[in-house]
């Protein structure tokens, strides 16, 4: 552990949080040092301040403002927790230490501190901070009561299904409070008026990605597992009591058994749902693909060859339900990026690659052949 980082535990441990748990320091390997996306880092970070052990007040890095080239987007998250765990992350990184070190001062005061790294000068590497990215970016660094309102509150939405929207304020005229608040146009009556909306965040928190995977062989296991893993809230239907269970599907948030023609309706895939149909049996994927069709679906996608997909979609026509050409724009059929897959883990890779390159509205090509910049 450098002296920094030494110097951060031992006051996060003697003053900022009395009862703080040290465990391997700050430097916490997995679960409590992830880097999320923007939407599932907030999910998780709200997850946490609403926690049954939520007793200890925190400290919430923000990253507010980006100019230029950064690893991370505004919204971006670092909450630094009383009993020694990290959540989120700011950069790849390089500024954790320093937002760690200014943590202190706000945790101890209670003040919160809008720290500016600048890493468009070559000298930053050798004087700076050595981010080496070439882009300016401001971080709001805050005190959080425990259990703070505007988490509560987002907890609930969440739980409902319904967006909230957020303002966080990292510069103010003295009228407004600097910090993360739910959304109020009051609030905005004293934020400085420039050509940009300076001095305020707004977010909209919306729920996690819904994936509905038809069919719970053991090629559905990785991918309810990965799925589950970035976030996403997953539904697993399947015909078959025995293959349905929790035992398989230990990280799953429903599970449902039905009749293959019923599969669907017990699912009720909503607008914004992503759905995968993987039953491996012809006999069940033409009544739940004939259902999901005609649903508009954020993504559907069929497991298995071009030729059985067409052979599917035929025989649907044949017997008298038509597919049109919307419809068939519309499946991913065969399911997944071509990224050579071949293992069950493989598959759903690909699977997830290209459904987060379809919500992205990206075309799942290489970064390398973008001429724009990545994040546009």
């Amino acid at each position: 552990m450098c002296y920094k980082t030494r110097r951060t535990v031992d006051f996060l441990r003697q003053v900022a949080f009395p009862n703080y748990g040290l465990r391997q320091g700050l430097h916490v390997p997995d679960a409590s040092c992830r880097g999320y996306g923007p939407v599932t880092e907030i999910h998780a970070i709200v997850r946490h301040l609403t926690s049954a052990g939520a007793s200890a007040p925190s400290v919430l890095a923000t990253l507010v403002t980006v100019q230029g080239s950064s690893y991370r987007r505004p919204g971006a998250r670092l909450l630094i927790l009383g009993d020694g765990i990290r959540m989120g992350s700011v950069s790849g990184g390089c500024l954790e230490e320093d937002i760690l070190e200014r943590a202190q001062k706000v945790a101890e005061t209670g003040l919160p501190q809008l720290a500016l790294y600048d890493t468009t000068s070559e000298n930053d590497l050798v004087w700076g901070v050595g981010l080496g990215c070439h882009g300016v970016v401001q971080v709001l660094i805050e005190r959080l009561p425990v259990r703070p309102a505007w988490a509560d509150t987002i907890a609930r939405n969440l739980k409902e299904g319904q967006p909230s929207k957020l303002a966080v304020i990292w510069h103010s005229d003295g009228e407004t409070v600097v910090g993360t608040h739910l959304f109020d146009k009051e609030l905005i009556k004293h934020i400085p008026d420039t050509k940009e909306p300076s001095g305020i965040y707004l977010e909209t928190v919306v729920p996690p990605p819904h994936l509905a995977i038809f069919g719970a062989g053991d090629d559905a296991r990785p991918l309810s597992r990965l799925a589950k893993e970035i976030g996403w809230t997953v539904t697993v239907a399947d015909p078959r009591p025995a293959f349905v269970t929790a035992d398989r599907f230990p990280n799953a948030d429903r599970l449902i058994c039905a009749l293959p023609a019923e599969l669907a309706e017990r699912v009720a895939p909503g607008g914004e749902a992503l759905a995968v149909v993987m039953t491996h049996r012809y006999v069940h994927d033409l009544p739940i693909l004939s259902s999901l069709l005609t649903r508009p679906l954020a993504y559907l996608g069929l497991l298995g060859p071009r030729k059985r997909a067409d052979k599917i979609l035929h025989d649907m026509a044949s017997g008298g339900f038509e597919v049109t050409p919307a419809m068939r724009a519309r499946l991913h059929a065969p399911v997944g990026l071509d990224i050579g897959g071949d293992s069950p883990d493989e598959v759903a890779l690909s699977i997830v690659a290209e459904i987060q390159a379809v919500l992205a509205g990206r075309d799942g090509k290489p970064l390398r052949e973008r001429l724009r910049p990545i994040h546009d």
